[in-house]
């Protein structure tokens, strides 16, 4: 044997390493703070380079010749995954809702956004069986358009043209949407270790809906919403509507939103439960390479047309179900139903009795009528008495009830994109609409040296200048696009109230910069941001830099009229750790809470570092609170924090919960005190690697210059027209 050879048998890397069975360092440490959260979508996972301009690319897209595509789709039945009585429409609605629906206000993740549906968790989850046979129908369509249409708005699109072509006239429809071309694997979508296990410990009392964890929306881990069979599989539709009505507001619809989408849904198509669960492959991410990223395959029988399994639960629910129509609420108030099962043992109701002619024909052979059936969330409509009244309301007015689905599913479809700026394309409604956010135009025509002026000889604290700017801007969400200093909110219900924006302070600084913004023509949003900008600009200066931060007018100013109040409640922050604040104690620990802002502001993790550094040593902390302020000089952009915390002078000594004193190592004499926001960043090995280059002599310059690109970065985080 020589040299280079290999023993037989002997694998040439680490067995395991490469796949989800290899130990990761996290799992080796579970106690470590993992930052992969700020790692997500980095630009080094996108095959189209970063030159690649998505939404210049759409004005490239035939969207006519798209949607005509789309429309032949619907009727295209293919052999190897045949359609439903020779429709698709069914099916592209599923997969939209599917992708749309796991949405959630509470932390603005998940959605139709970014095309997550085709990665895992999402792709595999129990409630998206088969969703991966629609994508793969949408492939041709998507192959034949390329990079002028991302998968994200081909999946949104399918749904609303396949309503279209069911004959309901539509809302609109706009494009925009870019892909992601990873998992978001550090979404929390609930911690349990196998699908559909039972949802008590998700709530605090599962009879309370809304006792259901934050952030999650879904009932159960691997649904998109509630479960069908009734709660944790047990019938009870009351139940059910309680569950419903929680999950459904996590989603950002009311009542009437509720039963429209839920009606509406099952208006056209059919559930799948024609056989054995037991004899299908594996979901996608577990089957085997011969199954190319397809899962679900029935390994025995057909699997196609009446013979297959997705939910378990077999049948349709309307007499016509590639018809939109009223047919759903004449089926339910028209009947008496009872408890019954599927031939997979899925529970679902069946009338007790029906004529033939109500029945929906077999999707094979229309010479065969089949028995409908209803599902515990349709009952709820009928038993809950307010979603008992809306469906009485739309089963007599068929008009209404599609209206109130169109816009209602355009919401779906749309909610997480953000402002209506984002919109592209000529099928953008015009109506501007509350859930949209939306805000005035702001000018740009004023002078900007003028407002510095006043700003400056105002005599607010610089401290004050940047806390109240941070707060303003701080609430931006990208997962979702909502929040952000533009419009302005935080002078409004319910931002100007919220404990983490310190009302009396807060109040005190708006009354000094709303005059300013009056006469000087720029909206108090710019104003606010314009005076942080000159607080840091007043901190590098007294740092030894004179370094101006770059600022960008046109910011307008929202009313109360444009704000819906309690659609904001979900954005008000229980901590910030850039400020050194943590409403109470959480399970989750304030680091932790620390990621999840920072990952939805956009930052990376050398971002947070130098925003935390900065903003102690500016002193912008939550009430004045010196913790982690490591500095003799506070209000002067210095790299003081990073040296204390480098500095093997000092030790770190335990004093409290969430407090620590930084002791001089010779005397014992207490120095200062931090909180363990302050000391993770010299305590994780990732963190304090940046850390270090902050305290390095030659870094002072770096520091200030590199703080106010992060810090501007968060300041123009919702300035969608300045990309």
């Amino acid at each position: 044997m020589d040299a280079t050879s290999k023993p037989a048998g002997k694998c040439p890397v680490m067995h395991g390493g490469n796949t989800a069975s290899g130990k990761s360092v996290t799992e080796w440490w579970p106690n470590a703070l993992n930052l992969d959260i700020l790692h997500q979508h980095d630009t080094k996972t996108n095959p189209l380079g970063t030159s690649f301009n998505y939404r210049e690319a759409l004005k490239t897209l035939d969207v006519e010749a798209l949607k005509a595509d789309l429309r032949a789709l619907m009727t295209d039945s293919q052999e190897w995954w045949p359609a439903d009585w020779g429709s698709y429409v069914g099916m592209m609605a599923r997969v939209t809702w599917h992708a749309a629906g796991s949405y959630r206000v509470t932390d603005g993740r998940g959605g139709a956004n970014t095309g997550n549906q085709r990665f895992a968790p999402l792709n595999s989850w129990p409630d998206n069986v088969n969703t991966d046979k629609g994508r793969r129908l949408l492939w041709p369509i998507k192959k034949k358009y390329g990079n002028k249409l991302s998968w994200a708005d081909l999946i949104a699109l399918a749904g609303t043209i396949a309503y279209d072509v069911a004959g309901l006239k539509t809302y609109g429809f706009a494009f925009g949407r870019e892909d992601i071309w990873a998992p978001e694997k550090d979404t929390y979508w609930g911690d349990e270790k196998e699908w559909l296990a039972p949802s008590d410990g998700r709530y605090g009392d599962v009879s309370k809906p809304e006792t259901l964890e934050n952030p999650l929306a879904a009932v159960q881990m691997g649904l998109i919403y509630v479960n069908p069979e009734g709660v944790n599989g047990k019938s009870d539709p009351l139940a059910t509507a309680a569950q419903m009505r929680e999950t459904f507001a996590r989603m950002g619809m009311d009542d009437e939103e509720t039963v429209a989408l839920t009606a509406g849904g099952h208006t056209i198509g059919k559930s799948h439960g024609n056989g054995s669960a037991a004899n299908l492959s594996p979901d996608p991410e577990a089957a085997g390479p011969e199954y190319q990223g397809l899962g679900w395959i029935n390994t025995k029988g057909r699997g196609i047309g009446r013979d297959t399994v997705v939910s378990g639960i077999e049948g349709a629910w309307t007499s016509e179900p590639t018809k939109w129509d009223n047919g759903f609420f004449d089926m339910l108030f028209k009947h008496e139903w009872t408890l019954t099962h599927s031939p997979a043992g899925a529970s679902q109701w069946a009338p007790i009795t029906i004529a033939e002619e109500d029945k929906p024909v077999d999707v094979e052979d229309a010479s065969i009528r089949t028995i409908p059936m209803m599902t515990d969330a349709d009952m709820a409509l009928k038993v809950d008495p307010i979603y008992r009244e809306i469906s009485l309301r739309f089963k007599d007015d068929q008009d209404h009830f599609s209206d109130v689905f169109a816009r209602a599913w355009f919401k779906l479809t749309h909610r997480d994109m953000g402002p209506k700026s984002r919109y592209i394309g000529p099928d953008v409604p015009a109506e501007d609409l509350i859930w949209q956010d939306p805000i005035p135009v702001g000018s740009t025509g004023y002078d900007v040296a003028a407002v510095k002026a006043k700003i400056a000889a105002s005599g607010l604290p610089v401290a004050d200048l940047v806390a109240t700017a941070w707060d303003s801007a701080r609430t931006f969400r990208g997962s979702d696009k909502r929040g952000g200093a533009n419009g302005a909110r935080i002078r409004l219900a319910p931002q100007k109230d919220w404990e983490g924006n310190e009302p009396a302070r807060l109040s005190r600084v708006l009354s000094v910069l709303e005059p300013i913004a009056r006469e000087t023509g720029a909206s108090i949003a710019d104003v606010i941001v314009l005076a942080g900008n000159y607080g840091v600009e007043q901190a590098a200066k007294a740092a030894g830099f004179d370094i101006a931060v770059p600022f960008a007018a046109g910011r307008g100013d929202a009313s109360a009229e444009q704000t819906d109040a309690d659609s904001f409640a979900p954005l008000e922050p229980l901590a910030d750790g850039f400020r050194n604040w943590i409403k109470k104690d959480y399970v989750v620990s304030p680091e932790e809470l620390l990621l999840d802002r920072a990952q939805l502001l956009g930052l990376t993790a050398p971002e947070l570092t130098v925003l935390i550094g900065g903003l102690r040593v500016i002193g912008a902390n939550y009430g004045g609170a010196a913790h982690g302020v490591f500095t003799e000089k506070p209000g002067a952009l210095t790299t003081d924090f990073f040296t204390t915390l480098t500095d093997m002078a000092y030790s770190w000594v335990p004093t409290g919960n969430n407090l620590y004193e930084i002791r001089d190592r010779r005397t014992g004499a207490a120095r200062y005190t931090a909180t363990r926001v302050d000391l993770v960043i010299g305590s994780n090995s990732i963190l304090r690697a940046y850390a270090e280059v902050y305290a390095q002599d030659d870094s002072r310059e770096k520091f200030v210059r590199d703080f106010i690109a992060a810090w501007t970065k968060v300041m123009n985080a919702d300035r969608f027209d300045l990309v």
